[in-house]
């Protein structure tokens, strides 16, 4: 597992290119039958990718559990938030089966053993973007579609930013502990996500960026609002964002990203919103 320690935002300000990519940016998170794990320190957030092709893979392959989180299995203090952004597949959790399709979405409460996941056809494998954040509670196992999320369109068209905001993981979906997860796909046309920028002080988000067509790329901008950086992403690599960082983007082609928040809230709307003007 890889471990990322929190970076504070006055060190940020002198870091280079290599170092805001080695803190911040996860590459390579879909290998064959295999775990990719990064944990954050930020709210201790766990970033996942699991591409399975021949073999059923648990969720904690490759992961020391008692190690990275002093518990005898990967979600007994834990919830798990899940896309597949690959062919179909299928999780099962304890004693229940879920069949994903693309852009489904399945939360995993605290307490759940036996997670394992698997690809309907090893051609056409499954892609599970997941994410895990402390528990304190459980709640229910559910799979949601993308018909049973709650939408909210956005922007416009003369703003480059016209796109829908999906909510899954949310408290106007299903109960959780404290994770959040949604989608965003922008409108053909549009290449900018979350203008105005925001930050919010009381909890930490992570983004993926997938659906970015060949040749096409995004660049991320994070950073303090006085002091702004940008990553260049490609397709299916995500980004850490911590609470004093702007999390924005402006692609070369139209994208999707899944959003995850974890942290002192539950609040969507909890954030500080930068003027536009204000941005250095």
């Amino acid at each position: 597992m890889d471990i990322r320690y929190s970076a504070n935002q006055r060190d940020f300000r002198r870091y280079t290119t290599e170092e805001v990519r080695g803190e911040f940016l996860i590459q390579d998170l879909y290998r064959p039958d295999t775990v990719v794990a990064v944990y954050s320190h930020v709210d201790r957030m766990v970033t996942l990718g699991i591409m399975p092709v021949n073999e059923v893979v648990p969720v904690d392959k490759g992961i020391d559990v008692w190690a990275n989180f002093g518990t005898k299995f990967f979600l007994e203090r834990r919830e798990l938030g899940m896309f597949n952004i690959g062919g179909p597949g299928v999780v099962t959790a304890g004693d229940e089966r879920f069949e994903m399709g693309y852009k489904d979405c399945l939360y995993i409460t605290r307490g759940t053993e036996n997670i394992t996941f698997e690809s309907a056809d090893a051609a056409n494998p499954a892609k599970f973007y997941a994410v895990s954040a402390p528990a304190r509670k459980s709640c229910e196992t559910k799979m949601i579609t993308a018909a049973e999320a709650k939408q909210q369109p956005l922007g416009a068209d003369e703003t480059a930013n016209k796109r829908v905001i999906r909510q899954f993981i949310h408290p106007d979906v299903l109960e959780t502990c404290q994770l959040l997860m949604g989608m965003t796909s922008l409108d053909s046309g549009s290449v900018w996500n979350t203008m105005p920028a925001h930050t919010h002080e009381r909890r930490m988000e992570i983004y993926t960026y997938f659906e970015i067509p060949e040749g096409q790329v995004v660049f991320h901008m994070m950073g303090e609002p006085s002091e702004t950086r940008h990553l260049v992403m490609n397709n299916e690599q995500a980004v850490i964002s911590p609470s004093w960082s702007i999390h924005a983007g402006c692609g070369t082609s139209n994208y999707t990203f899944i959003w995850a928040m974890g942290g002192e809230n539950q609040a969507f709307t909890d954030m500080d919103t930068i003027k536009t003007t204000e941005l250095k």
